[in-house]
């Protein structure tokens, strides 16, 4: 029996990757990429439609990826992490640039705020 697909498509990640312009989110590689669901998927896959879709996903390298799950506080304080019942659409991301983005099921992303520095 094939096993059920339960990422996001290929086009989601085109997306993805192209509104976080080819780098992590975290720490602006251009290597090891992967892709990062803010909320988290559950096991067995997803069963709501927005789990994969691009306001729920982040481009983000192999390292940093290991680094939002030992680092909760910290990934859920920047948008990188996503509790639920929060919506990914509800809570901004912060960028390597500094600045804090609300991301849209259509892969738009908008400046919110200027982070503290």
């Amino acid at each position: 029996m094939a096993r059920r697909k339960t990422g996001p498509t290929d086009v989601v990640k085109a997306i993805v990757y192209d509104r976080d312009g080819g780098a992590c989110v975290r720490c602006g590689a251009r290597h090891d990429l992967t892709f990062h669901h803010r909320v988290n998927r559950g096991m067995g896959g997803a069963r709501e439609a927005w789990i994969n879709q691009a306001h729920n996903l982040l481009t983000v390298c192999t390292t940093c990826n290991g680094w939002f799950e030992d680092h909760p506080r910290e990934s859920y304080a920047a948008g990188w992490k996503v509790r639920r019942p929060q919506a990914p659409d509800e809570v901004a991301v912060r960028y390597p640039d500094g600045c804090f983005y609300r991301l849209t099921p259509d892969g738009v992303r908008s400046t919110t705020v200027a982070a503290a520095r």
